[in-house]
This record gives structure tokens, C-alpha cells and sequence, in this order.
């Protein structure tokens, strides 16, 4: 089964790629992988505080991924897998599309202020040619039924 990748991050743009995942999975019969990265600057503390933040960090991911699961679930159908890795954004992005044979589409929301699509956009489609999978990149802006008119 074709898996469309989409990151889950603290932005609002990551809204409109978790819905446009979503959608396109429901519709082409895939499955959405969400993944949550843990940056490794949270840790570097002593060893039990670190620890401890990294739990809480990996609790605040499950909580703010069962909201879209929820709504992936109940309105499209679909039944989400997290994933969640530390380390820097665009290397652990690549090594989980290395990794995972069905992830086919990676999806990333653009934000649509003045500094920019956002890091991710802007490096991954600096990586483009390397990966071994097409990027979708969702507007961040692009309004609910406009998604559903397009997918």
C-alpha cells in the first residue's frame, strides 16, 4: 500500500498537509505515515532531565497526533501511523523515506508569510533530486473546500 508521508510539526501549515495526506489517501485507497521529529537540542541537559523532557516531548507528539488520527479516522477513513524520530529535520525525513519501501508522496505544508515556505520546504526541495519520491507541497494557506475540490 502507497503511504503518503506528512511531518507533524508545531506550524499551521502542517494542517492543510495533514487534510490534503489524508484525503488523497482516502481516495486512492494508501495510508498516511506521520512523522514527528524530536530535535536533539530539546536533550542537552543531564542525563535524568533529559530524559524526562524526552518523555514529555514524545507525550505532547501522541496528544497533538491522535487529534488528526481522530479526524483521519472518523471523516476520511483512514488509520494514521506515527512515527517519531530525534535528530535534525531533513536527515531524519530522508532516512525514513529510505527506510520505508511504501511511503510514495511526501507532503509538506507551505507556510505563506514573508520569511518564506517554511525550513522544511525550503531545504527538502533543495534535496529534491536525491529523493527517491515526489514532494507535494500543500499551500498553507488554501482553504478547506479548495483541498477538497483537488484531491
Amino acid at each position: 500500500m502507497r503511504k503518503f508521508l506528512v511531518v507533524l510539526d508545531e506550524s499551521r501549515e502542517c494542517l492543510n498537509a495533514m487534510r490534503f495526506a489524508a484525503m488523497r489517501a482516502a481516495k486512492t485507497g494508501g495510508g498516511v505515515a506521520v512523522l514527528s521529529i524530536i530535535p536533539p537540542d530539546e536533550f542537552n541537559h543531564w542525563i535524568g532531565v533529559g530524559e524526562v523532557m524526552r518523555a514529555e516531548a514524545r507525550e505532547r507528539i501522541e496528544v497533538h497526533f491522535e487529534v488528526f488520527a481522530k479526524w483521519m479516522r472518523d471523516k476520511q477513513g483512514v488509520d494514521p501511523q506515527l512515527i517519531i524520530r530525534e535528530g535534525e529535520p531533513v536527515p531524519e525525513i530522508m532516512a525514513q523515506i529510505d527506510e520505508d519501501p511504501d511511503i510514495g508522496v511526501l507532503v509538506l505544508g507551505a507556510g505563506s508569510d514573508k520569511k518564506g515556505p517554511g525550513p522544511l520546504v525550503t531545504q527538502l526541495t533543495r534535496n529534491s533530486g536525491a529523493l527517491q519520491i515526489p514532494i507535494t507541497i500543500v499551500p498553507g494557506e488554501m482553504s478547506k473546500e479548495r483541498l477538497e475540490a483537488i484531491t
